[in-house]
């Protein structure tokens, strides 16, 4: 495994993203988006550093932005719409170096508000929703194979307003059973859950 420490070109400045390439075989291209950056989100989050790593150990290369304004990322907050475009750009970037790769993009609580943003435009082979904040902010509708991962003890977000979006456009989810918002002890039935959305 090789680890690239990167500061892509963005129109705002320069977004920090971390690229983990299991080398070998190589088999797609993970764009993980982490939570809420005014509430401490970051590249390093637990959820999206379990799910990079879960990628890279079934040969797909792990791409982990800070959003603008976390980190060493140029730029400021802006409520999803500057992030989407701060994330094309990665992608765009990075796609540059590994060409032919098939993307599958995950985001995590506000992170998943950004990537369903940027699945209008980005193919991608599946859309990864993990506690998406569906209470927080205005979802629009997604391919029919995403998929949603959700505790049922979430705390922030309602697990009921997350299973009715899904249902609502008869989407697949995974219910990991007493797991909080964060996962707090429950990183490997993440994992596994994780594992089972992703055609990795």
């Amino acid at each position: 495994m090789k680890r690239y420490k990167l500061r892509i070109p963005t129109a705002v400045g320069k977004l920090e993203t971390v690229v983990d390439d299991p080398e070998g075989e190589r088999r797609g291209l993970l764009l993980v988006a982490h939570p809420h950056p005014l509430h401490g989100g970051s590249l390093e989050n637990k959820v999206v550093t379990t799910l990079a790593k879960a990628a890279n150990e079934a040969g797909w290369v792990s791409v982990r932005p800070n959003f603008r304004g976390v980190g060493m990322s140029d730029g400021l907050f802006d409520a999803g719409r500057g992030e989407t475009d701060d994330l094309l750009a990665a992608a765009r970037f990075v796609e540059a170096t590994y060409p032919g790769l098939p993307w599958v993009l995950a985001g995590f609580s506000f992170g998943a508000f950004v990537q369903h943003r940027l699945r209008q435009q980005l193919d991608a082979r599946r859309l990864i929703l993990v506690a998406p904040a569906v209470t927080m902010y205005e979802f629009d509708p997604v391919p029919p194979d995403s998929v949603l991962i959700y505790g049922d003890a979430d705390e922030l977000i309602a697990p009921e307003a997350m299973q009715r979006w899904a249902e609502q456009q008869q989407l697949a989810t995974k219910v990991i059973p007493d797991a909080g918002h964060f996962f707090h002890g429950k990183l490997g039935e993440l994992k596994q859950a994780f594992l089972e959305a992703c055609p990795c």
